[in-house]
């Protein structure tokens, strides 16, 4: 009797595990965290929102969000500016380097999925893909945004000991 978990379930938590894990190692060459890499990618999605409104979107209290930011305003790759409207708010905008950074980061985002979708022809690809945000839409969760934000420690400075968020 084989008794090994094939279930569904059991093979999305593998896969997503293993897919994670994966992903950190990409985004490691570029010495970000997945977090961090899931940050760009917010802020270059809609250049100059509020870190309030950019820890609402990704589901993590505003005072871990200050850390991303802060990690990633360090080393050139974000900056705040006032909010014109509101002064008492900064606006979250992705600097040249940031830009560059971006791009880089589609690419490594691209190399990922075709690495992890290869055994699947473009239709499977297709059906896999749309049958998968069929389940994350029944489970209430945010298109684009990975749940671990949620789990973040309150220091994310660096890939040293961060939390494998996939993309």
């Amino acid at each position: 009797m084989d008794d090994r978990p094939t279930g569904a379930a059991f093979l999305l938590t593998q896969l997503g595990t293993h897919a994670a894990r994966r992903f950190g190692e990409r985004v490691a060459a570029v010495d970000l965290t997945p977090p961090q890499a899931g940050l760009v990618r917010a802020v270059a999605q809609e250049p100059g929102r509020s870190q309030q409104a950019l820890a609402a979107q990704l589901g993590t209290p505003a005072t871990r969000l200050v850390a991303l930011v802060d990690a990633l305003e360090q080393r050139g790759v974000l900056e705040r500016r006032r909010n014109p409207d509101d002064r008492r708010l900064h606006a979250v905008h992705l600097t040249p380097d940031g830009e560059a950074l971006r791009d880089e980061l589609g690419g490594l985002a691209a190399e990922h999925e075709a690495a992890m979708l290869a055994p699947l022809d473009p239709e499977e690809r297709r059906t896999l893909a749309d049958l998968l945000g069929r389940v994350a839409a029944a489970e209430g969760l945010t298109p684009g945004v990975h749940p671990g934000y949620r789990d973040l420690p309150a220091d994310d400075r660096g890939p040293q000991g961060a939390p494998p968020c996939g993309t």
